[in-house]
């Protein structure tokens, strides 16, 4: 059996969650595949029902009905009718929409539309915003109203270009973020992601991305996540406006290329293992993933300050590293020498094999490559 059969390919790894919708199925999708997860809202969504600025924008498109309607998110679209049935203006909303334009961004949305008992004017197969915006523009704008549905998050560049086009464009705010009540737990996450202890971050939207850089920036942060997220933590979007704030920044993400969360799931199932050192140390396969090591398949967790040791000891295989360079490898590391000595000793407990890290007398430790790598390794 392979170690991705028996332990699942994400174990090992730790991945931190920032959703605040689904937040559990994501969770539970990562956990069976073996992660371990660490999640906190980076966002909460204030309830349909009680927004104010939807009823205000909803009143108005049925006063003044619009020439177009965009549907971005099923979610929002049904949260969008619910409301306004709520509001008992759930039939007048239905009859305006009957005699619109009716566009629904992809196949969910179309589902939607369609239970609501209306419609769709056309629908893109890709599910893309550009191909929408290259429809209506081709169709001409100029002098037409667009009420657009919001889905929490901005749309760069849409709005602009079919206002510079001659449009009207109205935005819907089916749903709004704002900051998470408790904020605490976003602070344990950015603190763990600041000091390297996850191997990836999810975001599901781009208001949490946002949200994180934000609440970094003023923590005063933000150089550390940066830091991070760019190098060493691997960047998960759900899809590319997701990504857009971070790499706004300069940040580097990966998506798949079905904007959802199984195919997020599956792609970092790809990545993480990908990124994980193999080495062939004292006649054991030994892989080092993010906070456990696997001993031919054998799953081994080990504490921080033992993977902080093993990864430095990893970027040279077979090299000798000083314990002055360990020592400043250790978390919140001190002066004293000693407390390499003690980590070493709890990560050749945790590993269950003492044998793949050397004491070199006098110098420092060192991975015990076999000797038919060496020539392999000498140089990288």
């Amino acid at each position: 059996m392979r170690d991705d059969e028996q332990h699942g390919p994400l174990a090992g790894f730790t991945v931190g969650v920032t959703a605040a919708r689904r937040a559990e199925e994501l969770s539970t999708l990562l956990r069976r595949r073996g992660a371990t997860v660490v999640h906190a809202p980076a966002l909460r969504i204030v309830p349909l029902a009680d927004d104010s600025e939807l009823l205000a924008a909803t009143k108005e498109l049925i006063d003044s009905v619009p020439d177009v309607v965009l549907a971005t998110t099923a979610i929002g679209f049904r949260g969008w009718i619910e409301a306004a049935d709520g509001w008992g203006i759930g039939a007048q909303l239905l009859d305006r929409l009957r005699g619109v334009e009716l566009l629904a961004r992809g196949p969910k949305v179309k589902g939607a539309v369609r239970a609501a008992g209306l419609t769709e004017t056309w629908s893109p197969a890709s599910e893309s915003m550009a191909e929408v915006l290259e429809r209506l523009l081709a169709e001409g704008v100029e002098g037409r109203r667009i009420a657009l549905q919001l889905h929490g998050e901005p749309l760069p560049g849409f709005v602009e270009s079919l206002r510079a086009a001659g449009a009207e464009v109205i935005g819907v705010p089916v749903y709004r973020w704002m900051p998470p009540e408790d904020i605490a737990p976003l602070d344990r996450l950015l603190d763990l992601t600041v000091a390297r202890g996850l191997d990836a971050l999810t975001f599901t939207s781009a208001p949490a991305a946002a949200s994180l850089l934000r609440r970094a920036e003023e923590r005063g942060l933000l150089p550390e996540l940066l830091s991070a997220l760019r190098d060493g933590i691997v960047s998960a979007c759900v899809g590319p406006v997701t990504a857009l704030p971070l790499q706004a920044r300069g940040v580097d993400t990966v998506q798949p290329e079905r904007f959802r969360l199984g195919p997020l799931v599956q792609l970092l199932c790809r990545e993480l293992p990908a990124g994980a050192r193999t080495l062939p140390i004292a006649g054991h396969r030994v892989e080092i993933r993010g906070h456990a090591v696997l001993v031919d398949d054998e799953l081994r967790p080990v504490p921080p300050a033992g993977m902080a040791l093993l990864h430095t000891l990893a970027r040279r295989p077979g090299w000798v590293v000083a314990r002055a360079d360990l020592l400043r490898a250790l978390p919140g590391s001190g002066t004293d020498e000693h407390a390499v000595e003690t980590a070493m000793a709890r990560l050749r407990t945790a590993l269950g094999e003492p044998r793949i890290v050397q004491t070199v007398v006098k110098r420092g430790y060192r991975l015990a490559l076999d000797p038919a790598s060496d020539a392999k390794y000498a140089d990288s």
